[in-house]
């Protein structure tokens, strides 16, 4: 199995399973910029790499700083993390909820870190026939039994933005809500429109999580931040490892928010490719859920399994996301990124040819 560690992008599973080396993968299973890191990142390693001889900040100030600048909020109500995995995993340890409501599908790192607290969970069923959106009844009744509900905004594996009006309206009435905005940079104005950062600065009961490391396409050094009233941020800060953020990761943080041109390109590209991807996607059959992000779940065309498309693209060296392995999905699922131009071109084309394989032999037309 490629997700063999339970995450796309793995390019070493994929070397060994392949026989491909790493540098000959078109990875569309792990939802990174495209353009890579800004050349900043690599500015810092070059010039900066004598520092790490000294401790990191263990308050992380500047980036707290910056981060705070950046979206009008106290540097008080931020914690950074060693990415928004590790910050899931605090929060819900410090909550300790007994009931645990969650979006199905959505990231597998919720589910994960809830059963850690042996908290019981509460499976919210999403439908591909309203996108996937989970509506306002299944989210009151849910908040209703759970003491804790855990979301994606926008949601992973479907793209797909929350009710940011319903979100506020749970967190005004008190219900405990852990949200996801991991893509959140991703979409069009949604630190002014979407985002319910800065509510959750200074509401007890509202917890936000971003991650730095997919616009920025920098999760080797593992990067996030949660966002929440400052006597809640303080005692999860207590819970934390000390050294959780290492040098590199602070200096580049803060360094990357500066990066106004890159934000601008990339939001312009996705603008562009987001629509076509999914145009192409469409006319091979496909029934692409629409996405707000850099990334699309789509269900296959009649009975062709996501594994043996998985296998095929695999050994022609693309990766894809077996979207299966989330909960509430069937084999019939595939997750992709949006990459630029040219590589989503290729992909069109081997996806089309092992649609036109599989049309033509049924199993036997899938190279196995």
């Amino acid at each position: 199995m490629l997700e063999k560690y339970g995450h796309g992008g793995d390019l070493l599973t994929a070397a060994e399973q392949y026989g491909i080396p790493v540098s000959g993968f078109l990875d569309f299973s792990s939802n990174m910029n495209p353009f890579g890191p800004p050349s900043v990142v690599g500015e810092i390693a070059t010039n900066q790499w004598k520092q790490l001889a000294r401790y990191p900040d263990p308050a992380v100030r500047e980036l707290r700083k910056a981060l705070a600048d950046r979206y009008g909020i106290e540097p008080e109500s931020i914690l950074v993390g060693n990415g928004a995995a590790e910050l899931i995993d605090l929060a819900i340890r410090l909550i300790q909820p007994t009931a645990t409501a969650l979006a199905r599908p959505s990231f597998t790192e919720y589910e994960e870190a809830a059963a850690k607290t042996n908290s019981k969970l509460l499976g919210i069923p999403l439908s591909h026939d309203n996108d996937f959106t989970p509506q306002a009844d299944q989210l009151s009744q849910a908040a209703a039994q759970a003491d804790l509900l855990v979301l994606g905004h926008p949601n992973n594996p479907t793209g797909q933005l929350l009710d940011h009006t319903l979100m506020r309206s749970l967190a005004e009435d008190g219900v405990e809500l852990l949200l996801d905005e991991a893509f959140m940079d991703f979409v069009p104005d949604g630190d002014e429109v979407h985002s319910l950062l800065k509510l959750a600065a200074r509401t007890p009961n509202l917890h936000v999580l971003r991650s730095m490391t997919k616009f920025y396409a920098i999760p080797g050094i593992r990067l996030g931040f949660i966002v929440s009233h400052p006597d809640w941020i303080r005692r999860l800060r207590e819970r934390q490892v000390p050294w959780s953020v290492n040098s590199f990761a602070q200096w580049i943080g803060a360094a990357v928010l500066r990066e106004a041109e890159f934000e601008r390109k990339t939001r312009e590209w996705l603008a562009e490719e987001n629509p076509w991807l999914t145009g192409q996607l469409t006319a091979l059959g496909m029934r692409v859920c629409p996405s707000s992000v850099n990334y699309l779940l789509f269900a296959l065309p009649q009975d062709l399994s996501v594994k043996q498309l998985q296998r095929l693209l695999g050994r022609r060296g693309i990766l894809i996301r077996d979207a299966s392995l989330f909960e509430g999905l069937n084999e019939s699922y595939a997750r992709v990124a949006v990459r630029r131009r040219e590589e989503n071109e290729r992909l069109v084309r081997e996806l089309g040819d092992a649609v036109r394989q599989w049309e033509a032999g049924g199993e036997g037309g899938i190279d196995e």
